[in-house]
């Protein structure tokens, strides 16, 4: 499957699992949606003789979660970044400039208290990385771990500011390009992001 046809199979089920959430207003705070600016952050790593970073970037985040209970909840993420892939050898210097996108959901444990409730979360999803006209380089997905911890604080009973920190661990992007055949390797990246969100 493309990255195009995953991210547009993705956004309809998200979309197919919030409806029948939003009809559930009787149980509000079960509910969340929230929308965060995050900082990305890529490991640099070193193997046969090849070394993979890529450029420190910003994207955004939008999150819906679903809570069966006070703490035990689900959640659903679509992230979107744009940074540059880079492979240093003796032989030279590649660089990919790439949109990326972020797909992932979560099992998510949360502690309410009076004005914040912190939370950790654990699940899988998928980084697709798009080039940008980059002749002879194609899409490609990377199946990703997902982790990470945070807090919500209350300013209203529904509004909240939510802080928090993810990390991916996944295979780094090749592309399919011939010279970084088997230049691939497990490679972490942090995400710090702050943003706002609304419960019901």
């Amino acid at each position: 499957m493309s990255g195009k046809k995953l991210i547009a199979t993705w956004m309809v089920g998200l979309a197919s699992a919030a409806v029948p959430a939003f009809s559930q207003s009787e149980n509000p705070g079960n509910n969340e949606v929230s929308v965060q600016a995050f900082g990305s952050f890529v490991k640099s790593t070193t193997d046969n003789g090849i070394e993979n970073n890529a450029t420190d970037s910003g994207g955004v985040l939008g999150s819906y979660r679903h809570f069966f209970d006070a703490h035990n909840g689900v959640e659903a993420d679509y992230g979107y970044s744009l940074n540059t892939q880079n492979y240093i050898s003796a032989g030279g210097a590649l660089g990919v400039k790439s949109y990326s996108h972020e797909l992932s959901a979560a099992y998510v444990f949360r502690m309410p208290l009076r004005n914040v409730t912190p939370f950790v979360l654990a699940g899988t999803g998928a980084l697709i990385f798009d080039p940008n006209n980059f002749t002879g380089a194609s899409s490609q997905a990377r199946v990703a771990f997902v982790y990470g911890a945070g807090a919500d604080f209350n300013l209203s009973r529904r509004v909240f500011v939510r802080a928090e920190y993810r990390g991916l661990v996944y295979d780094s992007p090749t592309y399919d390009l011939a010279g970084l055949a088997g230049a691939d390797r497990v490679t972490h990246r942090a995400e710090p992001s702050v943003g706002f969100g609304y419960r019901w």
